[in-house]
This record gives C-alpha cells, structure tokens and sequence, in this order.
C-alpha cells in the first residue's frame, strides 16, 4: 500500500515539473506573439492619434482623413469592388465546387490542379496577365468595348483570378460534409431536384458560403498587388497606405488609412469565426456521406463549365508564361530568354529572388516549430486554463490584421532607436518574422486540428509512465502528425514567396525580395521582366508543391502500415 502511495506521488510529481515546464514555454511563444503582433498594432494605433511632432491630438486625423473626399473615396472603392467581386467568385466557385462534389463529371483531377495554380502565383501576376490581354496594346482590348483594364474592372478580373481558389477550398469543404440521408428523405418524398436544391443543397452548405464570402471579402479589400498593378489611378486603402508613407512620408496619416483598412477586416473576421462555429455545431457523428449519381446532361453541364474556368486559368498563367519569353511585345514577338536577366534592372536582381528563398526556407523552419509547439501547449496542456485561452485569442488575431497595417506597425515598432529590437529592422530577420505573424492563425488552426484528432490517452500513458511530455512530443507527437506539420511547412513556404503587402515596408538593399522586384520592375516599364520574376516564383512554389504531395505520400504510406500492424 505505501508503495502504491510513492509511486502515485512519484507520477504526480513529473506532472507538475511537465505542467511547469509546458507553461514556461507557452508564456515564451506568447511573449513572441505579443512582440510580433500586440505591440506593433498598439504603436501603429497610438501613431495614429500623434501629429508629426509626435505630440497627441486625439483623432483630429481621423477627421482630416473623413473630410478629404478623396481618401475617403478609397474606402468606399474598397468596399465596392471586394463586394462585387464576393459575389462574382461565390457564384463562379459554388458552380466549380459543385460539379468536383456533386457529380460524376470526368476528369476532376485536372480540374482541381487547374484550380491551386493562382495558389503558386503572387497576386500581382494575375495584373500583369491583364495589361497583355486588354492592356493599350492588349491582344483582347476590344473585347472591353472601349472600357479601360486600368481601374475597377482589371482589379476585379484580377482579384477574383488571385483569390478563386481561396473561396474554392472552402466551399468544396462545406458541399463535402453533407448528410446523404436528406437527400434519401426528399427522393422518398418525391421532392423535385430544384426543390431539393433550395431546400436541402444550400441550407446545408450555407456557413461555409457565408464563411467564404467573409474570407474572399477580407483578401480583395486587404489585397495590395494587384490594385498597384492594374488600378491605375482608381485609389484604393491598400494603395492609399502605400502613396502616404513612401509618396508623402506622411506616417500618421497611413497609420489612419491602415486602423481604417483593418476595422472592416476585423469585423469580417469575427463573424466569420461565428459562423465557424455555427458549422461545427450542424455536424453529425451519424451522418452519412453523399455518393453523386451520374446524370448525362447535368455531368455535361458541369464539364463544360469547368472547362471554360480552367481555360481562363490558363490564359491568365499561359500569357504571363509568353510574355517573359517575348522580345518586344508587340512589335517583336520572337522567344528570347533576355528578361530573366534580372541583374540589368535597379531594384531587382536574381538576389531578391534568392533572399525569397532564403526567407521562405527560414519561414517554413522557424515558423512550423513555433506553430505546432505553441498549439501543441495550447491543445495538449493541463490546467492553466486562462493562459491557454489567451494564447489560442492571440493566434487568432494575425488573421484579421491586413499585411500592409502589419507592415506599417512594424515600422513604428521595430524603427523605434528606443527599441532594444531596433537592430531587427531591415534585416532579414525582422522579415520571417513578421511572415511568420501575417500567416499564423491558419497554421496554428491546422496543427490544432491534426492534434485534436490524437487520442489524450498518448498523453495519460506518458505521464504514467514518467516519460518526460517533450520527450514524448518527439517520440509520438510530431511523427503522427507529420503530415499536418508539412502542410504548415509548405503553407508557409508558398506564402513567403508569394506575399507582397506584409513585407513592402521592411525590405532593405539587401534584403529585396522577388515580389517586391516584381513591383519595382512594373514601376520602371519592364512588365516582360515582371512578368519572368513572376514566373519564377510560380515555378519554384510548383516545385515544392510537387516536393509535399510527394512527401506527403510516402509517410502517409509508412503511417497506413504502422497502423496496420
């Protein structure tokens, strides 16, 4: 009996050296997020109450920027064009979801790689397509009617190529989760297909609409890329950012036009976390998947449909592909390997494309360990409840933060002389960082999802065992959820080398990344090197795409035979 007793003592003792220990490394994570986010919002919000002189003047900037009809006019833009072009790619993307899971149409694996392309790309490409195609000297002009590509309508076109499969990931997710025994019941019933359409098809999938359409709506307005290339004079928040500070040096106004830019998205954000939650309370542990029957005229439909997106797809990466191989477009259309010769132009350089390497390989590192161990504390952690609820609030807060707001806060944080963390700016360090910030809560989202799925038996096991928790992390933790963990990796590799607004503020000579090079070359007239950067970008994101599925692959194989034996 009293050896029982020592030996129940002994497992309660390694628990609290593990929950102390777990503790102390999520207060440090979070210590990282407070760095990373709470402060640099906190300094931009404070900015935008100073004048120039830094002295405090309440929201008399505010009011200045309210009374000026043309900053104003960039919210209402902003507001218009993200709302048309929510409703373009709901309906485009509900129709392509649809026909991938809600019928037996043909080759829906070409369809679906057809879709991720603009996935691999910066947005800015998808402008660059567009000057080629209806641009003043465009192959398509007359297709607009004599309307301009430069202003509202070439920034929907290419808001809603960059963020079409954005929408499309969740819609496929909300059609794919739907009971089969409503529609049993309604063919019992005798319902008619329209009739069932109405009644159980979009009633059942209508918090992942929701949901998609609060997502689509934060990345159109938030979106810098391609309003910079392709929205000539029409003016923007994400644009305007970007005139007051590098334009007029204007720094408090932009810390106004970037706490306007991010009271919408942060408004989109939280009811977009409600629904969530709505949806995740309509799932049934009974519930039976749906099972598409094949109907000819509703298949061809569908695969005609498709066909004609995936076709604007390829025109859009196929004519970026043609003009970096272009000589002189149009005069001379001869191929010629001249515009990825990226060292004859100012600001840009095969270096910017390797520090985007650099910067993605550091990011996918850095970042994917910090995530998945932070989430693992917040998931798997005892006790401690309230610091483990403040951790998860704060991990969600990156995604409501628009990239341009982030950079702008990053420069009245970290240029700060006061700042022990001053040595940070203009380094390479400060721009993983602040990558790993503006993509965090997917990550982190992610992880907590593969951990959820691991039984808390792994955890009782250890303990009673008195295996230290971060040996047990190593040992069984990361290798299940390996396959999660390089989803976070490639995520935030493919982001890194494709963002834009997060970064434009704290690149130096240096540290030039290649979608910045991509907007300096547009800046300067050469849109073919653009164009090539862009590609290179889109090649390499390719590659590593093909790099995860592989890999994915083969420890998923290795995982199947584990569990089999």
């Amino acid at each position: 009996m009293t050896t029982n007793i020592k030996n129940i003592s002994i497992v309660k003792q390694k628990s609290s050296r593990d929950d102390l220990t777990m503790r102390v490394c999520m207060i440090l994570i979070g210590l990282f997020l407070a760095i990373a986010i709470l402060l640099p919002l906190y300094t931009m919000l404070s900015k935008s109450l100073e004048n120039k002189e830094g002295a405090f003047i309440g929201i008399s900037n505010y009011v200045e920027y309210f009374s000026t009809p043309s900053l104003f006019l960039s919210a209402y833009n902003s507001i218009l064009l993200s709302a048309i072009g929510t409703i373009i790619l709901l309906l485009v993307t509900f129709i392509y979801a649809y026909a991938l899971t809600r019928t037996q149409m043909p080759f829906k694996w070409f369809f679906k790689i057809i879709a991720i392309i603009p996935l691999l790309t910066p947005s800015m490409l998808g402008g660059i397509s567009l000057v080629y195609w209806f641009g003043n000297q465009g192959v398509a002009k007359g297709l607009l009617m004599g309307e301009s590509i430069y202003g509202p309508i070439g920034i929907v076109m290419g808001s809603v190529y960059w963020v079409f499969p954005h929408a499309l990931m969740i819609i496929i997710t909300a059609l794919s989760i739907t009971d089969a025994r409503l529609y049993e019941a309604a063919v019992a019933l005798r319902t008619s297909k329209i009739k069932t359409f109405f009644m159980v098809t979009i009633p059942s999938c209508k918090f992942g609409l929701i949901s998609a359409g609060f997502v689509v709506f934060i990345l159109i307005f938030t979106d810098f890329g391609v309003p910079k290339v392709i929205g000539g004079m029409y003016n923007m928040l994400a644009t305007d950012i970007y005139k007051q500070v590098i334009g007029q040096q204007n720094f408090q106004m932009g810390a106004v036009v970037a706490v306007v830019l991010l009271i919408p998205a942060i408004i989109a954000f939280s009811v977009d976390r409600f629904v969530q939650r709505k949806q995740v309370a309509l799932l049934s542990a009974s519930a039976v998947p749906y099972e598409p029957k094949k109907s000819k005229g509703l298949d061809l439909t569908m695969l005609m449909f498709c066909s004609f997106i995936a076709f604007l797809i390829i025109c859009m990466i196929g004519m970026a592909q043609y003009a970096a191989l272009i000589k002189f477009w149009p005069y001379n259309l001869s191929f010629t390997l001249d515009n990825f010769n990226f060292d004859l132009i100012e600001g840009g350089g095969w270096g910017s494309y390797f520090n985007s390497i650099r910067l993605s390989i550091y990011t996918a590192l850095i970042g994917s360990i910090i995530i998945f161990f932070g989430a693992y504390l917040v998931e798997k952690g005892r006790g401690f409840s309230f610091g483990r609820n403040a951790f998860h609030a704060v991990a969600m807060i990156p995604l409501a933060v628009p990239g341009m707001a982030l950079g702008l806060a990053y420069i009245f944080f970290f240029n700060n002389p006061n700042n022990p963390l001053n040595f940070l700016y203009g380094t390479m360090g400060i721009l993983v960082i602040s990558t790993i910030t503006h993509f965090y809560t997917v990550s982190h989202l992610t992880a907590t999802t593969a951990l959820k799925q691991m039984d808390p038996e792994f955890e009782s096991v250890s303990a009673s065992l008195k295996t230290p928790f971060f040996r047990s992390f190593q040992k069984i933790t990361a290798p299940i959820c390996m396959p999660a963990i390089l989803d976070i990796s490639v995520y935030l590799f493919l982001n890194a080398m494709t963002t834009v607004s997060a970064v434009v503020f704290l690149y130096s000579t240096n540290t030039r990344l290649a979608s910045i090079a991509v907007l300096n070359m547009d800046d300067q007239g050469e849109l073919a090197m653009a164009a090539a950067m862009a590609m290179m970008i889109a090649y390499t994101c390719g590659g590593v795409r093909i790099l995860h599925a592989i890999g994915t692959h083969n420890i998923l194989g290795k995982t199947q035979r584990w569990r089999s034996k």
